[in-house]
Formats: structure tokens, C-alpha cells, sequence
């Protein structure tokens, strides 16, 4: 008899390396640029955001990959690699995809962008006319802006913020010495300047041009530099860009007071390491020298590339260009019927008591939620409102909606994460705003980053009192909420109320409850819960029992949740992960993952909903949330996860949601082993499904 040999579930060769995966998600992203069917001016805001996620990923993952490698920390990562042996592979595939962004926009976009009427031209390129136009714009706005910064001894290497573009200038005085100067690009100016004043607008009649005329802000500035050292020759110029370290890191323990200390670490954030320098090829190797020696970088942190620099400046075409022939038809979001004859506070209440009303944006509507807190705050009847805020945005009807409330007296208390990644400064301010007025924030738990998204409204009802609930799994911003994917749920259910009251006093006070009725919370409870439903369907499997799980998040990345995968699946769980960005674990290994199928949908809108789905032999089981498997989701995060408890919501996300994702054959992108994705395409003869052109007819 031949005796099975185990494996060892810890193995190197079962794990891919996160940043890679993370890298490999951007390498998708840029593939929608690339996309043929998509309207042109789609497929550049996929570039800017290609452009923009690649700058986040050195400021945070690289940033710190790096502190490991100066700090001599060895510590493997789960698929065996070292801090060095993770520099060098990003490296080499950062590079590769960002060489192909710009031979995407050069090649690709660049003359698809002419042809239908909008011109960005490089300055050398523009007729005299345009020339005249320009240079007299530079004379009036640009110039008095700029501020040359001489290299000598008497003039240190200046800072150089963060994200900042750069001319790197050498100039020659009369007696033929050459000097070095740096000048910023100035950010407050458009990347991207109209030559014609209705270049991206609407004209004065309110007709809408069709040729639109634009010039690098960069090649203006070269083209004028003789205005900024008169008496002396310019020799050359050469752009250069660079990303900085922007990982902050609190030392919570030593500040007495965490909204100063976020402020202070936002202004030291422009100022932190470099860790990219990106340049063109025709800088010269004595400029590539001097900047790696005073921006204090290896040479392995100068990126070879090409025009432009800064990807993310193509924002400006998405934005201000008004061609909507080029842009993805507008989409209005559903009302739910629920609420589709609720006009006054005490109906939206009524049906929200009649049964648990469920939310699927951007296919319905955010205003429901906007009218659920506005109704609160104008209610007679309601005495409290509570919140946990995460990224509201700068424009936020939400915060709005509480500030009336404590206006008109009732008792409003809000957490703000001032942690929240890039809107740290906008939460500040909403902040400062709310606490003006009597609400009382707090600014969550030392050492804990407040992810969950929850809101409690408190009203008299007779003699008693009944909680109103809003669960999500996006957060409380009105824009983002029209092209992020997610769910949330209204819900007055006793249990789900009693545990917000537990996870609000815990948020603001010293509660140290574990245990909860409904909700799952980390880092309480949630990583048990989760584990003994994943248990339990290894038992169905073991038993005979159909067993299936699927899960639909952003990333996968903690250990021990995919080797509990890895047990399911090597049980005969059938195991399908729809997972938007990072995921580490392997699909289709022989003994180990052959039951596991992992998807990655990119789309038009960003997939972002957090759904745990157990067959549970029949008796399913839905939880919707905020986590994903992260260990600092699991173990470093206040998150709630919900159970989704009326018979037709889960027949709708089993039923309708879930099989709609399992069908798509136009959208999907399949993980092999190897950590590459394969996009699915129709076979011969079968309709196309993507899934969210689906939802939203």
C-alpha cells in the first residue's frame, strides 16, 4: 500500500509573492488602456490611474521594503524571497510595465487622441502662432511663479517634494564655466496647458469645440528658461520626476495628541526618502550622477522612461475635455423600490422596519444612505446618531448631514480614521469642522486602524427605543460610491443594533467585549468566526456533503488563511475566489489547490465589496463587510462583517450576484499557478457576459 505523502502547507513554492501579485493587478489595469472596445478617453483615465497607482506603490510598498534592506531585516517572506530579492524582481517588472504604459501612450493613444480632435503637442511641434500665444501665457502666469534654484557652494542641493516634476538645467556664464540648476515644475499650474482658451471647455455661446489644443507645461518652461538667467547661456535641460517615501509611520504611544501628530507627519511626507527617480533617456551620465548622489538613491532607483513623465497628469484630459462621445454613457442608479415613495423621515424609518433593505452600488443609488443620515438629523424623534467615517472625500453630503444634526441638538458621536491612506488631510478638516459643533469625535484605538463602515441612528419609538443600522462595505463617499462596487445594508434587527451600541462603546470608550451576537468583529472575533465556517464546510466535504465556498474580496494575502484554503480544497471543497488586486495564493496545484479557482474582475467600476459565501449543506450562509484576508484586516483593524439574513437577499447575491461573476467570460482575468492571468474571452458562438454591464441593464 503507498503511503500519502503530506505537504507541507508552509512550502515557498505555495505562496506568490504580494508585491509581485500587486504589481501584476496594475499590469491589469493597464491592460484596460490598451483595450480597443473601450471610448478613447476611458482608456486614458485607466493610464492616469495606472500612472497614479504605480506612484502609490513606491511611496508605501517599496518605501518599505526598502526600510527592511537598510535596517539589514532578512525576514522571508512566505514565498522565500528577501527584502534584496524583492527589490530586485520589482524592479525589473515596475519597469517593464511602465515602459509599456508609455509605448501604450505613444503608440497607441497618442495618434487615436489626434485623430479624433485633441491635441496634446509637444512645444517644439507648435505652429508660430501657437508659439506667440504660449510663450506671452509664460510671460503673464508661468513666470512670475517659478523660483531657480542655483547648485554651489553657497547653495545647498535643494528639497525636492514629493511627486514633484523637475528641470534639471545646466548653464554656461560668460567666461564659460557651466553651473547647475534646479527648477520645479510648479503643480499649481495645469500639466497640460490649453492653447486655445476653449481647449477642454465649453465656448462662451455653450457650444462644445471639437479640436482641442494642449502643450506640456514642462516644454514651455524649457523653451523660456533664457528669461530666468538673462546673461547667461542654457546649455541644456533634462526633466526629472520624483516619488518619495510616504509611509507614515505614528509612534502612537508617544503622542498625547493623534490629530497633531497625523498633521505633523503630513507635512514631513513631502521630504521623506526617494525611492524612484524617473528621467529621460536623453539625460546625460554626469546629471544622472548628481542627482543620485544628493536625492542619496542607488542607481537602481533611477527608472529609464518616456514622455511623459507622470502619467497621472493625463487626468487632466479625462476631466476637463468635455467629449462625452468619448467617454462611457452616463449610468443613472436604481431606487430602490423600497424607498421610492419615502418623502418624509418617519417613511424612510417605516421602510426600513418593514424588512432589511439591501444596497448594490453603483447600480442603486447612494442617496438613499445621504436621506437615511439627513432624515436622522431632522427627526424629532431621533436622540443619537453614530458613525465610524473613513474616506468621505473633500465634498461630503454625509458629514453635512451630521453637522445639522448636532446643530439641532442631537448627540453625535463620529469616529474619524485619520489613518486612512491619502485622505488623511481631508479627514482632518472634517474633524476639526464636526468637533466645532459639539460632535464628539474620536479618533479611533491606538494601534488599530478603524476600517469598519457602520452607522447607528438611535430613535424614540412609544416607549422604548429602536436602532436603525446602515452596514457597508464602501465607504461614506458620495463620489466614489458611482464607480466603487459595493454593498451595503439597511437593518433594524435588535441583535445587529445591541452589537453597533458594543462596537461604538468599544470604538470610544474602554469596552473590552469579545464576544457579539450578529457581527463579526476584528480583532475580536472575526478571524475565529471566519475559520470555524471554512472548518465547517471541510466537514460537509469530508462527510459526502456538496461543499462550496466562495469568497469575493479585494486581496488575499494572510498565511493562515490560504492554507486553510489549501485544507478545504485538498477536502474537496469547491473553493472560487473572486479577488480584484492581490492575491497570494496558488490555484490549481495538483494535491494542494486543484479545487481552487481564482478570478480577477477589472472593470469600468472598481470592484471593491467584501462577500463570504458558505453552502453550508444546503443552509446558506452570506456575510458581507469591510475585511479582506489581510492580516492587518484580521488582526490590525476594528472591521465588521455582517450576515446577510433575508431569504431573498441571499437568493439574490447567491442567485443573481454571485452566478453572474461566476459566467463572466468578458471581464475576468483566471490566475494561473505561476501568478499570471489569463483574460477569458467568448467561445465561438456564446454571448458575452460581463458583469457589470449586466447589472447595470
Amino acid at each position: 500500500m503507498t503511503e500519502t505523502v503530506a505537504i507541507d502547507l508552509a512550502s515557498p513554492a505555495l505562496y506568490i509573492n504580494r508585491e509581485l501579485s500587486l504589481l501584476e493587478f496594475q499590469r491589469r489595469v493597464l491592460e484596460e488602456a490598451w483595450d480597443e472596445s473601450k471610448p478613447l478617453l476611458e482608456r486614458i483615465k485607466f493610464l492616469a490611474i495606472f500612472g497614479s497607482n504605480m506612484d502609490e506603490f513606491f511611496m508605501v510598498r517599496v518605501s518599505g521594503i526598502r526600510k527592511q534592506v537598510e535596517a539589514r531585516i532578512m525576514d522571508v517572506s512566505p514565498d522565500g524571497a528577501t527584502p534584496p530579492d524583492q527589490l530586485a524582481a520589482i524592479r525589473k517588472l515596475a519597469q517593464e510595465l511602465m515602459i509599456e504604459a508609455q509605448q501604450c501612450y505613444q503608440r497607441k493613444l497618442l495618434p487615436q487622441l489626434d485623430k479624433a480632435g485633441i491635441h496634446p503637442i509637444d512645444y517644439q511641434k507648435l505652429s508660430k502662432s501657437q508659439k506667440e500665444r504660449t510663450d506671452t501665457y509664460f510671460k503673464e502666469v508661468i513666470y512670475p511663479v517659478l523660483t531657480p534654484l542655483a547648485l554651489d557652494p553657497g547653495h545647498p542641493f535643494p528639497h525636492i517634494s514629493n511627486l514633484s516634476l523637475n528641470l534639471a538645467i545646466v548653464i554656461r556664464d560668460k567666461k564659460g564655466n557651466e553651473k547647475f540648476a534646479r527648477l520645479k515644475v510648479p503643480d499649481t499650474l495645469p500639466r497640460l496647458l490649453p492653447i486655445k482658451r476653449s481647449s477642454g471647455s465649453v465656448r462662451k455661446d455653450g457650444t462644445i469645440p471639437h479640436q482641442h489644443y494642449f502643450v506640456w507645461l514642462e516644454q514651455v518652461i524649457a523653451a523660456n528658461l533664457h528669461d530666468l538667467f538673462p546673461g547667461m547661456e542654457v546649455t541644456s535641460v533634462h526633466p526629472f520626476r520624483i516619488v518619495r517615501d510616504a509611509d507614515i509611520e505614528i509612534q502612537e504611544l508617544e503622542a498625547d495628541d493623534l490629530l497633531e501628530t497625523m498633521q505633523q507627519n503630513i507635512r514631513k511626507r513631502k521630504f521623506g526618502s526617494v525611492v524612484q527617480v524617473a528621467v529621460y533617456e536623453s539625460m546625460p551620465e554626469n546629471i544622472r550622477e548628481l542627482l543620485v548622489d544628493n536625492l542619496e538613491v542607488s542607481r537602481n532607483d533611477v527608472y529609464v522612461l518616456d514622455s511623459p513623465l507622470g502619467l497621472s497628469g493625463l487626468w487632466q484630459l479625462y476631466n476637463n475635455v468635455e467629449r462625452h462621445d468619448l467617454k462611457d454613457i452616463p449610468y443613472k442608479p436604481r431606487v430602490p423600490k423600497a424607498f421610492r415613495k419615502t418623502s418624509s423621515a418617519a417613511e424612510i424609518f417605516d421602510a426600513i422596519k418593514n424588512e432589511n433593505i439591501l444596497l448594490h452600488h453603483p447600480y442603486d443609488s447612494f442617496n438613499p444612505v445621504v436621506e437615511f443620515i439627513n432624515a436622522a438629523a431632522r427627526d424629532p424623534q431621533v436622540l443619537a446618531i453614530k458613525q465610524t467615517l473613513y474616506r468621505v472625500g473633500s465634498n461630503a453630503p454625509v458629514v453635512e448631514a451630521l453637522l445639522e444634526a448636532a446643530e439641532r441638538g442631537k448627540e453625535v458621536a463620529v469616529l474619524v480614521e485619520l489613518k486612512a491612506r491619502f485622505d488623511e488631510e481631508s479627514n482632518i478638516g472634517w474633524a476639526r469642522a464636526l468637533e466645532e459643533v459639539g460632535v464628539h469625535v474620536v479618533y479611533g484605538l491606538v494601534g488599530l486602524k478603524t476600517h469598519c463602515k457602520v452607522t447607528m441612528v438611535v430613535r424614540k419609538e412609544g416607549e422604548g427605543i429602536r436602532r436603525y443600522l446602515h452596514l457597508a462595505t464602501g465607504n461614506y463617499n458620495a463620489l466614489t460610491s458611482r464607480i466603487y462596487e459595493d454593498i451595503g445594508m439597511f437593518t433594524c434587527d435588535e441583535d445587529m443594533g445591541a452589537d453597533a451600541t458594543d462596537l461604538f462603546n468599544y470604538l470610544t470608550g474602554y469596552s473590552t467585549k469579545q464576544e457579539y451576537r450578529k457581527l463579526l468583529v476584528a480583532p475580536v472575533s472575526l478571524r475565529k468566526k471566519l475559520e470555524k465556517m471554512i472548518r465547517r464546510e471541510i466537514e460537509h466535504a469530508q462527510q459526502g456533503r456538496k461543499a462550496h465556498l466562495i469568497f469575493k474580496l479585494n486581496s488575499l494575502v494572510d498565511l493562515q488563511m490560504i492554507q486553510l484554503l489549501y485544507q478545504a480544497s485538498q477536502a474537496g471543497v469547491q473553493v472560487d475566489l473572486f479577488i480584484r488586486g492581490m492575491c497570494c495564493l496558488r490555484p490549481g496545484i495538483k494535491g494542494v489547490s486543484e479545487n481552487i479557482h481564482v478570478v480577477s474582475i477589472v472593470g469600468r467600476y472598481l470592484e471593491h465589496s467584501r462577500l463570504f459565501y458558505f453552502h453550508n449543506d444546503g443552509k446558506e450562509n452570506i456575510y458581507l463587510g469591510s475585511a479582506d484576508l489581510m492580516t492587518r484586516n484580521l488582526n490590525h483593524r476594528v472591521e465588521v462583517v455582517f450576515p446577510v439574513e433575508s431569504t431573498h437577499h441571499i437568493h439574490y447575491l447567491r442567485q443573481q450576484v454571485l452566478d453572474t461573476y461566476l459566467k463572466d467570460n468578458a471581464r475576468a482575468r483566471i490566475l494561473q499557478a505561476d501568478g499570471k492571468y489569463i483574460r477569458l474571452v467568448p467561445e465561438t458562438g456564446k454571448d458575452a457576459v460581463d458583469v457589470q454591464e449586466k447589472f447595470m441593464r
